[in-house]
């Protein structure tokens, strides 16, 4: 009898152990989870409005024949989605010649945006720049807050600008001035992006900001919880965000109210936590966690449709083109999953860490890497075409006509082989 009342205590005694394991893990899995809201005291925001002077009216220069492309590339990632895809664009590898180069001040995190001929773009050191795509002169150029990885979002006739410094800036597109400034408490990283007249941004202080394109005041800001270094994807009503807080949610981009919200869990004991923006086609989200993981959720409710993994750290917001989702990773690897079911389509590795975005060109897709490389291969199997010894960050948007890359510090146009030559 006290040998069985021995055992009967010895198996409590492990009950309890596992129990008060499992009570600890839910504890450091929940413990801290962040209670997002709409902020509506915004006392720590102020908006700033600026009157251009009245400009002295000059004849306008014709326009050359050459840069009437009728593809704009508004924002990061092309598109309001972020998708990073132009598959319509059959302009084949580039050519070995390029048509121009441009050295700024800076390095450039992100690629430009473009429209009308012009190309807007971001130095890291803090200046925006307005270049003229088919010569590669300096139109105007504006130095007005802290550095800026990111790309400047054009709406119309203003072009909006996030700093480091906790400012977003409209800029006016022709001459650069200042039309509107709004500062917050945390930095902004994240690339803007407008549609029907409201631009959307994350805060590192955890906020997603609709705000009116026009005039800068706030829409509506909603605390995510989580530090958000990404930039937002719309689709249809829904804008959505991806933060360190291992969180990706989705909000009704004009009232601001949460449709819902998914944290994504590493392990028993931590969460994931997300640099990369999402992506998205509409029928599902796309991100990469900053531990490798690939994150593909179902973009009406946030359920999980699959995950998978890249190689080391991941931090390039995926291109989704055709069915496919490409993703790049700190092994030196592109990846090409279904989009439907996360399988693995190839595997191509050319060393060196991925960092930037990839960007997918008709059957191309083009990445560049931190040891100073950048290569286009074939989307559907992943063979290497083309090459480049320069790199860092992401590398590229295209129009009808040129490829314009952005590579560390410089600015280079290039024709592709199966467009018409300049």
């Amino acid at each position: 009898m006290p040998r069985l009342l021995k055992w009967i205590l010895i198996g409590v005694a492990v009950v309890l152990v596992v129990l008060a394991g499992l009570t600890a893990a839910f504890w450091l899995s929940t413990r801290g989870t962040p209670k997002d809201a709409l902020d509506t005291d915004l006392s720590d925001v102020t908006v700033t409005t600026v009157k251009p002077p009245r400009p002295v009216p000059k004849p306008k220069p014709p326009k050359p024949e050459n840069v009437n492309d009728k593809l704009c590339w508004r924002n990061f990632g092309g598109d309001p989605q972020r998708s990073l895809s132009r598959e319509e664009i059959k302009l084949g590898p580039p050519v070995r010649k390029y048509r121009w180069t441009r050295v700024l001040n800076g390095y450039m995190e992100y690629p430009p945006s473009y429209c009308d001929g012009t190309l807007y773009v971001n130095s890291f050191r803090g200046t925006t720049y307005a270049i003229d795509a088919e010569t590669g002169k300096v139109r105007w150029r504006k130095t007005i807050g802290g550095t800026k990885p990111s790309t400047p979002a054009i709406d119309g006739p203003r072009l909006i600008v996030s700093s480091q410094d906790g400012t977003v800036t409209a800029l006016d597109r022709e001459r650069g001035q200042v039309l509107w400034q709004l500062e917050t408490t945390g930095k902004v990283e994240s690339s803007p992006v407008v549609v029907d007249g409201i631009a959307y941004f994350g805060s590192t202080d955890g906020r997603l900001f609709a705000v009116s394109s026009r005039t800068g005041k706030v829409r509506w800001a909603y605390n995510t919880g989580g530090r958000i270094n990404a930039s937002p994807s719309i689709y249809g009503r829904r804008v959505c965000i991806s933060t360190y807080a291992g969180s990706v949610l989705c909000l009704d981009r004009l009232t601001g109210r949460r449709l819902w919200i998914r944290y994504v869990s590493r392990d028993a004991f931590r969460r994931e936590s997300f640099y990369a923006s999402p992506s998205t086609d509409g029928e599902r989200l796309y991100t990469v966690s900053r531990s490798g993981r690939v994150v593909a959720l179902d973009a009406r409710n946030g359920s999980t449709a699959w995950t998978e993994r890249v190689g080391g750290l991941g931090y390039t917001t995926p291109a989704v083109a055709n069915g496919r989702v490409f993703v790049g990773g700190f092994d030196g690897r592109l990846r090409a999953f279904r989009a439907e079911s996360g399988d693995e389509i190839w595997s191509t590795w050319v060393g060196g860490k991925i960092l930037g975005a990839p960007v997918v060109v008709g059957n191309l897709v083009f990445f560049a890497t931190l040891s100073g490389k950048t290569y286009a291969l074939r989307a559907t199997d992943g063979d290497v075409v083309w090459r480049l010894p320069l790199g860092r960050y992401s590398p590229v948007i295209a129009t009808e006509k040129t490829y314009y890359f952005a590579l560390n510090g410089r600015l280079i146009a290039y024709a592709g082989r199966n467009g018409p030559r300049p």
